[in-house]
């Protein structure tokens, strides 16, 4: 049973490619140089963009992941999300793959933030969010017409190891690693909750070779602690035996950086979020299948382990 990864490697696609060893010896791992996860593995370098070559990617694939992560760019996601999107659905239902779609907060509405469930109001306060909730239409509207069989695996924002574009990685982890402070955004004693990425590899996993889990919108099993941003930090400093200094970014900063760092003018938009709680629900999952969320402390130390290797 051919199971295949698109944006293999990384913080998602590499954990994934492991898990997925339980349930298959035929692992296809798809990315622009693709590197074996499990001796089996079968590589099929692709850049995204040659989108007449998805197509091949997918034959044969019982199952199809999307773990792809696009540079974050408004720019870059609207001009490579909706076109690579419709590649893939065309690919899975012309070879009766079933899709699997790895996806982020980005589409609810700004009220939904305190307390997301997969019930909550789809309504994108920002133009990053309107491309994923496009996406989510342009998947289930299929599904719902018969013509696909997919579901939407979706995370909050994450950490863990072998995962350096996380935000408690770049601003927290690496940051008091080198003396430095830990920056932070928005308001710091608000809850924030975080998906720890092994936990939602091993889910999407899960869901991925679960019949009855599909033509659904999942949230991966994400820590019940109500933890805030100031209490991330000090989970991270304590591990790393050093003093939680933190840093305030403000939003005018923001762009202030960006005129240097064009990545960070991206920031601003979703900011939003760090201004209330953010809690992420995954009752759902739970509930179905008894597996609950990495404990905090241990996550971290996991992160802070991968980071001194």
């Amino acid at each position: 049973m051919l199971q295949t990864i698109l944006g293999s490697g990384g913080g998602i696609g590499t954990p994934l490619a492991k898990e997925l060893k339980e349930y298959t010896d035929q692992i296809r791992l798809v990315s622009r140089n693709p590197r074996k996860v499990n001796d089996t593995d079968e590589l099929f370098p692709l850049d995204f963009s040659d989108l007449g070559r998805i197509e091949k990617a997918v034959e044969g694939s019982e199952v199809v992941y999307v773990t792809v992560g696009f540079p974050y760019s408004l720019k870059v996601w609207q001009a490579t999300w909706p076109s690579f999107m419709q590649a893939v659905i065309d690919a899975c239902e012309k070879h009766g793959s079933k899709l699997v779609f790895f996806d982020n907060v980005y589409m609810y509405d700004r009220s939904a933030i305190p307390f997301m469930t997969e019930n909550s109001a789809i309504n994108p306060p920002s133009k990053k969010g309107a491309i994923r909730a496009r996406l989510r239409e342009m998947i289930l509207t299929e599904v719902e017409n018969k013509k696909l069989t997919a579901l939407i695996a979706r995370a909050a924002d994450f950490y863990g190891p072998d995962n350096r574009n996380s935000g408690l990685n770049i601003m927290v982890a690496d940051n008091l690693m080198k003396g430095k402070k830990a920056q932070a955004l928005g308001d710091i004693n608000r809850i924030h909750t975080l998906t720890y990425t092994p936990d939602a590899a091993k889910a999407t996993a899960i869901l991925g070779n679960t019949s009855d889990a599909f033509n659904q919108e999942w949230h991966l099993p994400t820590t019940k602690d109500k933890i805030t941003t100031r209490g991330w930090i000090e989970l991270v400093a304590k591990e790393l035996g050093v003093e939680p200094k933190i840093q305030l970014v403000p939003k005018w900063i923001l762009y202030l950086i960006g005129v240097f760092v064009p990545m960070m003018k991206e920031f601003p938009e979703m900011q939003y979020q760090n201004g209330q709680d953010y809690i992420f629900d995954s009752t759902k999952f739970e509930k179905r299948f008894g597996i609950t969320a990495t404990a905090p402390e241990v996550g971290v130390r996991k992160l802070i382990e991968s980071l001194k290797k």
